[in-house]
């Protein structure tokens, strides 16, 4: 139910040229992903609409990806250029992602060897 909910809102998001036989198995990865993220004792359904934005926005970064529209707009390989122009949307979608889930994620900071 809850990925149909992902899948659902992604597709929207992406408008009718969405591909769902590509973006289901791309939503069932953000929502593992996503609850990855959360808290122990915490459920997806504590988050509100949070997790579904968060996982449809990581669905859409794989579709993205997927497409190969992540910035690259050359490549050569005889003396080895790429070009990227702006800034990548991927990264922008998953840094939304996380960033919405903040409240409800677990730390992720801690010191590891460290003599008090």
């Amino acid at each position: 139910m809850l990925t149909q909910e992902i899948l659902e809102l992604a597709g929207r998001m992406c408008g009718q040229g969405a591909d769902r036989e590509i973006l289901l198995p791309l939503c069932q990865a953000a929502r593992l992903e996503v609850e990855s993220w959360l808290r122990p004792g915490k459920l997806p359904q504590d988050c509100g609409s949070a997790f579904v934005i968060a996982a449809a926005w990581l669905a859409l970064a794989g579709l993205e990806t997927s497409r190969n529209e992540a910035g690259v707009s050359s490549f050569t390989a005889g003396d080895l250029t790429i070009r990227k122009e702006g800034g990548s949307s991927v990264e922008g979608l998953r840094e939304q992602a996380w960033t919405l889930m903040a409240p409800f994620r677990r730390d992720t900071f801690c010191f590891q060897g460290v003599r008090g």
